[in-house]
């Protein structure tokens, strides 16, 4: 065991010195702060004042336009024509004209001038001027406050009922899956560069030989279980910072986004099985790059190998979609115990529904069960073919080796 704490030290310094670790760890939060800094100086720049009123003339074709001429920040000026409204805009005494045609119930459109190089009507503008115009044409059948709330958005809240029919105590909303979502995120990326970080350390080592030096020293399963651990730990502190870096960014972005931070909430016992399936997910690429690093000769080789599984943990990132819209479709739970993609797709189910204890139990039992299954044929596959060069084995060949143990 000396040795295989010796092999753990050594390695988990190595892992955390790298580059690619050290960038991955900060730039999560650096790019958080950056984020929030950006945002809230944009929202400095261009928050608009609340003293500048657009100016927009019209032009009255149908000779019933004329309530409902202040829009909040818009101000509708009637002008007698066309050309009369045209000059008022170039010598700018107006901001931009609109003709209302005579037509207009028939048409639903109207003609806008502006003096700006536009693509298409910006959206404040347009919904003022849709508002002044819908107004003023049922303003003589229609009472004023079934109009007032015909042009006021709808809103609509979901409330969620258990079996019985009693409202759930836990209520779904877009805050629930921001962390998930992040967390999930970000174990994927930590999954993709602790992997490669492992492969690239095994295929240097095989190259330059001294894996043979490490061998002769101790064991392979104890060399690979030192490795592994180590990996594993890494992740662990990995996690640790962000979470220790998290309430900062909260607190600095709840000033900046104001009351959206208040609709986020972490699920029950979300820290507990985050910490829990981040450890294991690392464990279990851990010993997936330990097989790939067993078969090849170069570390290029290895890189290419494993992005078969591990574009295969991406496809709960990249199914998000379909998970929002469809979240009770059997296809999660498979996803949820299938190793490879269980850590993620179950931090994005916790985020979005309930998931019964039976579910976690399976995920991680196939999880562990799976680690401790691939940590046996890793040692025996890396045990045969460590000392291959410059050929790849053959699927038959590893099989056989397997099959011989």
């Amino acid at each position: 065991m000396n040795k295989v704490f010796l092999l753990f030290k050594h390695e988990f310094i190595q892992a955390i010195k790298k580059p690619g670790f050290i960038i991955l760890t900060l730039t999560i939060p650096v790019l958080a702060l950056i984020t929030i800094g950006v945002v809230d100086l944009f929202s400095t720049w261009f928050e608009p004042d609340a003293d500048e009123i657009t100016l927009i003339g019209f032009v009255d074709q149908v000779g019933i336009f004329e309530e409902r001429t202040d829009q909040g920040f818009l101000k509708l000026i009637p002008y007698q024509s066309k050309d009369i409204a045209v000059n008022a805009l170039v010598d700018g005494e107006i901001d931009e004209v609109i003709i209302i045609p005579s037509d207009i119930i028939t048409t639903a459109s109207v003609q806008r001038y502006s003096m700006e190089r536009e693509l298409e009507t910006p959206m404040g503008i347009r919904y003022g001027i849709s508002n002044f115009i819908v107004w003023n044409l049922l303003k003589d059948d229609v009472p004023p406050a079934i109009i007032d709330n015909v042009l006021t958005p709808l809103e609509m809240t979901v409330t969620r009922l258990e079996e019985d029919g009693s409202v759930a105590d836990s209520q779904i909303n877009i805050g629930n899956i921001i962390i998930p979502g992040i967390f999930a995120f970000l174990l994927s990326m930590a999954l993709m560069f602790g992997n490669n970080s492992l492969i690239s350390g095994l295929g240097e080592e095989k190259e330059s030989r001294l894996i043979e030096v490490l061998t002769s020293s101790v064991s392979v399963s104890q060399m690979l279980l030192g490795k592994v651990l180590a990996l594993g730990a890494a992740g662990l502190f990995q996690v640790l910072l962000w979470l220790i870096s998290a309430p900062l960014i909260l607190n600095l972005a709840s000033a900046t986004f104001g009351g959206s931070l208040a609709y986020i909430q972490i699920p029950p016992n979300f820290l507990f099985f985050g910490v829990i399936y981040f450890i294991l997910g690392y464990l279990n690429f851990a010993v997936l790059a330990v097989m790939v690093g067993g078969i090849v000769s170069t570390a290029a080789d290895g890189h290419n190998l494993s992005m078969l599984y591990i574009m295969a943990g991406y496809i709960p990132l990249w199914t998000f979609g379909a998970f929002m819209s469809f979240p009770d479709s059997p296809i999660w739970i498979a996803l949820s115990i299938f190793p490879i993609t269980g850590p993620v797709q179950t931090m994005l189910i916790m985020g979005v529904s309930d998931i019964p204890i039976w579910q976690i139990c399976t995920s991680l039992g196939v999880l562990v069960l799976s680690i401790l299954i691939g940590q046996y044929l890793s040692i025996r596959i890396f045990r045969t073919f460590m000392l291959m060069y410059g050929k790849r084995p053959r699927m038959k060949e590893i099989f056989q080796t397997l099959k011989t143990s």
